[in-house]
């Protein structure tokens, strides 16, 4: 075991990271590796609850690997849930230790099953329903002591508390840590389009900047980019659409920048072209060394593939040893080798 505290963190495979996964997220997955023992996890399991085609999952699996580590996580640090099983086992187990009745109090399932009632067929899944409890293994399978998330994963961590207490009730013994939250002041991220919704892929091609996108189209949406008519300029009041230029410039490191803008629009010497046209230099300075790590770790991902199938075995290990020691305390078998 390391000295260092443990932090888990996982995201699912869901196609390309935007600036607002990279802020919201993998920018503090990166900071956190130096200071703790970093397990990062893309969850495929997750990815199922879902419709999905199969094809399309193992695609966006890897793609998302090269991806994060293009971003600067370490691929040591990586595994991919399916090649780590213990995941579903102690999934099973852990159901038997949470009630249907506090699963049904989780507002996430509510929404997404919203959604899934509006498609063709209705269909909503007994995963979509249970992977809370799924999501409560892979944190205490690894027996982390902190859990990075934002303010509305909080229901999800305390779930995970719960499960985790009532199995060390059940055993009468304080096996499971109970995991903190780790919350970062991550900068939430709002579409240029329309600053009233978050940065989402599923809102449409003008509502996200990838992190590596190409840079005469990151130009044109920063360009045209939503702020006010000018009428607010030097108002307390500050339109989202400004307010999210600010927030963009001030995420990308570029301070100065921030703040002599801050003093331009408090003064209402403000020009949007310009103020703009910093927003689009500070992603520039990041999308820039982003994409050149991408050709760098695309020139080698039969390496990084070999990597992450090594590190999610290294990974299993300790997934494995927690098994053994939940079969141990649970009455159940254990397969000796």
């Amino acid at each position: 075991m390391s000295a260092k505290k443990r932090v888990l963190s996982a995201i699912q495979p869901t196609g390309e990271i935007h600036f607002g996964n990279y802020f919201g997220a993998v920018q503090n997955w990166v900071k956190l590796q130096e200071d703790y023992d970093c397990v990062y996890g893309v969850v495929d399991y997750h990815a199922m609850t879902m419709p999905f085609q199969p094809n399309k999952l193992r695609e966006n699996t890897w793609s998302l690997m090269f991806n994060l580590v293009a971003l600067g996580v370490k691929p040591e640090n990586l595994f991919i849930q399916s090649l780590v099983p213990e995941h579903a086992e102690l999934n099973w187990i852990f159901n038997c230790f949470c009630s249907y009745g506090r699963l049904q109090l989780m507002t996430q399932f509510k929404d997404k099953s919203q959604q899934s009632e509006t498609k063709s067929d209705g269909f909503i899944s007994v995963g979509l329903f249970d992977y809370p409890v799924l999501q409560a293994a892979d944190i205490l399978i690894y027996k982390a002591d902190f859990v990075p998330v934002g303010k509305d994963q909080d229901q999800h961590l305390e779930l995970t508390r719960m499960i985790a207490n009532r199995f060390n009730l059940q055993v009468d013994k304080d096996y499971f840590v109970l995991p903190k939250t780790l919350h970062s002041d991550a900068p939430k991220i709002r579409s240029l389009a329309d600053p009233t919704r978050k940065m989402s892929k599923s809102a449409g091609e003008k509502h996200y900047l990838s992190v590596f996108e190409e840079e005469k189209r990151l130009r044109k949406k920063v360009m045209s980019a939503v702020t006010d008519s000018g009428e607010m300029i030097g108002t307390e009041e500050m339109s989202e659409g400004v307010k999210n230029l600010f927030t963009i410039i001030k995420a990308c490191g570029h301070t100065d920048v921030h703040d002599d803008f801050m003093t331009r629009y408090k003064d209402g010497s403000i020009r949007y072209g310009d103020f703009k046209g910093a927003a689009y230099e500070a992603l520039l300075s990041l999308n820039s060394k982003f994409r050149e790590n991408k050709e760098e770790v695309m020139a080698n991902k039969k390496e990084i593939k070999y990597q992450i199938k090594n590190s999610s075995a290294e990974i299993r290990k300790i997934a494995q040893q927690t098994i053994k020691e939940v079969k141990d305390l649970t009455g159940l078998m254990n397969v000796k080798f």
